[in-house]
């Protein structure tokens, strides 16, 4: 019996320790909660419709941002504007690719109007040489006529870029 005890003792104090119920209180008997009729879920989409594929796209910080503030604006998820926004450019493929045949065209524009400044760049550092020395170069009016014709192409690759945006 003094094992009982003890053993009773003990229940006794690591209740009182625990802020448990003694051992002689018993638990009250649970009542279930009542359910609810309207459930919280969207209800499924039709199997024709469910989206079954993930595709994965990388994105720098600000694609993300400029993508992100557009689903806002949209009252949609990132996901589902990028997916919408890539099947309204499909099906539209003839001004989609208008479009991107015309950024590839400025692209390419912009890198020859760079490689031209880069050439021009070195004929002005040999006829600054030639100027420091008190030379006359007989060059330098075909280079600044270059560094004109370079600007300006940068200048009409620039003015389409922005009136595309």
């Amino acid at each position: 019996m003094a094992a009982a005890d003890q053993h009773q003792e003990a229940q006794v104090r690591q209740a009182a320790t625990e802020d448990g119920s003694q051992p002689e209180e018993k638990p009250s008997p649970r009542t279930p909660r009542a359910t609810k009729k309207t459930s919280r879920k969207r209800s499924p989409k039709p199997t024709a419709h469910k989206r079954n594929y993930v595709c994965s796209v990388r994105l720098n910080d600000d694609e993300k941002t400029q993508l992100s503030a557009a689903a806002r604006a949209t009252r949609t998820s990132l996901p589902a504007f990028l997916a919408r926004s890539g099947l309204a450019a499909a099906q539209d493929l003839d001004n989609t690719a208008a479009a991107i045949a015309g950024h590839r065209e400025l692209v390419t524009e912009l890198f020859a109007a760079r490689r031209h400044l880069g050439q021009v760049g070195n004929n002005l550092n040999q006829i600054a040489r030639a100027l420091n020395t008190g030379a006359h170069p007989a060059e330098l009016d075909a280079v600044v006529a270059a560094v004109q014709r370079a600007v300006s192409r940068v200048q009409a690759a620039t003015d389409r870029l922005l009136e595309q945006h």
